[in-house]
């Protein structure tokens, strides 16, 4: 009897891991896991209060994901390295207040401003490459200690007043910056032709090589459902102030950075050293400046992001870049899929759950909720999601031995 009850529940195990749960838990639904996400939490939300879903939240809910999503977007690829950066919000503050110092204080335009935050963002990640692959220092503790160091050093740069606010100038234009139905509708088109040109040429590529391709009755649904969500947050878009120019920004810079880790061999790279380095060393890959590269543009990103974040805040002070700033930039792309242990996500993560993750923290605000339980179930969140990652690395490795 108890063999039987064995045989029963073995034969049980099979078919979950077949089914859609199974499905589920090795991460194989991809983005549809965040969709289904989404669309749970946006109506949780709207029951909750019927504000959140109008078209002046939803604006201001894009607004407040953008320094996020940018930030996010260098994170996902030091977490494809299998490594991690835990200076990128003490960074992007760093970088805002040697753009907010110079140009107010210095009298630079606003344009050199910028660069010299964004170069600053990049010497911080060339340093901290440097020290991970030169002294083999754990980029834990490298990036820890970077987040106490860039710390102190925003103090320093911001000096005795401790707050410096930014005049009206293209800095504030990226965030107040907003754009009618030509513009508006002009990118829905191209998202939509862009995601089914992309997907059609993948799929001529596996052909020539001989590969298994998609059907194309899929790439055909995928894109018609990407393009009526484009089309459909235009409207909304539209409907209050305009299409944000920081949303351009944002969404631009995921495409490229998407493109080059699924299109490029530099991208190709990336994904061999953080599925196995030594594999890859072995290949003939540069391992070194692979990985010296990626902390350079995830600090860099980091530091796009904070100059972002204080073109929508008018100031940089000196809680700049701190707070749930940098948990929320971790915890979106990992709630997306991208894999803390290395190897396995996509730059889109960092969109998509830059967007989860500011919903959740947009609907706890309209909420009033305190800032102890924001915290709390913030936290909750990434630890569920580190859980179906470490699950899914399971039932992955399960399915490759049976």
């Amino acid at each position: 009897m108890e063999g039987g009850v064995a045989a029963q529940l073995k034969v049980f195990g099979r078919e979950a891991r077949s089914g859609i749960l199974g499905r589920v838990l090795r991460g194989e639904l991809g983005v549809l896991q965040v969709f289904i996400a989404l669309a749970l939490i946006w109506t949780i939300f709207q029951l909750a209060n019927d504000r959140f879903l109008t078209s002046v939240n939803l604006t201001n809910l894009m607004l407040q994901v953008t320094a996020v999503g940018i930030i996010s977007i260098g994170v996902v690829l030091v977490l494809l390295l299998g490594e991690i950066d835990l200076s990128v919000g003490a960074v992007s503050g760093l970088a805002a207040g040697v753009m907010a110092v110079l140009t107010v204080q210095h009298g630079w335009s606003p344009e050199l401003a910028i660069v010299a935050g964004l170069l600053t963002g990049t010497a911080i990640g060339l340093f901290n490459g440097f020290m991970v692959t030169f002294f083999r220092i754990p980029s834990f503790v490298v990036t820890l200690a970077g987040l106490l160091a860039w710390q102190g050093a925003l103090l320093q740069v911001l000096g005795e007043t401790g707050t410096v606010n930014l005049p009206p100038s293209s800095i504030t234009d990226l965030t107040s910056t907003f754009y009618g139905a030509g513009v508006g509708w002009t990118l829905a088109v191209l998202v939509t032709a862009g995601t089914l040109g992309l997907q059609l040429q993948g799929r001529r590529r596996r052909q020539k090589a001989g590969l298994e391709t998609a059907p194309l009755a899929g790439i055909i649904l995928r894109t018609v459902v990407i393009g009526a969500a484009v089309f459909i947050g235009v409207a909304i878009l539209l409907s209050d102030r305009g299409v944000p120019l920081a949303v351009i920004i944002l969404l631009a810079l995921t495409a490229a950075f998407a493109f080059m880790t699924d299109r490029t061999r530099f991208g190709r790279h990336i994904y061999a050293v953080g599925g196995n380095a030594e594999a890859a060393r072995r290949a003939g890959i540069p391992i070194t400046r692979v990985r010296i590269t990626v902390f350079a543009i995830a600090s860099t990103m980091a530091a796009a992001g904070g100059i972002m974040a204080a073109s929508r805040l008018i100031a940089v002070n000196q809680s700049s870049g701190s707070g749930d700033l940098l948990l929320l930039a971790i915890a979106g792309p990992v709630i997306a899929g991208t894999s803390l242990f290395g190897g396995r996500g996509t730059v889109w993560s960092a969109l998509l759950g830059a967007l989860v993750i500011g919903s959740i923290s947009n609907g706890m605000d309209l909420l009033g909720l305190e800032s102890s339980v924001k915290f709390m179930i913030t936290g909750g969140v990434l630890l569920a999601a580190v859980t179906l990652d470490a699950l899914a690395r399971r039932q992955r490795s399960q399915v490759q031995v049976t």
